[in-house]
């Protein structure tokens, strides 16, 4: 039952959503771009957005062209950024309240 008081009171943070919908967007983003770059299926995309963006990157798929690591560049950059900001918001979440 706490879980689902906390994730209502998430919900309820404006700011809280607004990181969540751009992290959301930002993972569609890159799930879109790999999907066309790479022919890859849309999952196997959506994999490789979730961990580059978490910076697991289990080296199971690897981009050979430049446009590719180019764009991988940028994302990994942004993305980490709003992943340690939603981070970030969780902690405060719990540790402030």
């Amino acid at each position: 039952m706490l879980i689902f008081t906390s994730i209502i009171s998430f919900l309820k943070d404006k700011s809280y959503r607004n990181l969540l919908f751009r992290t959301n967007f930002f993972i569609a983003l890159g799930t879109i771009v790999y999907h066309y770059i790479k022919v890859w299926p849309w999952l196997d995309s959506l994999y490789f957005s979730a961990t580059t963006l978490t910076t697991i990157g289990y080296d199971d798929f690897s981009l050979q062209r430049d446009l590719g690591k180019i764009f991988t560049l940028l994302y990994t950059v942004v993305g980490v950024a709003l992943i340690l900001g939603y981070l970030n918001s969780l902690m405060l979440h719990f540790y402030m309240k």
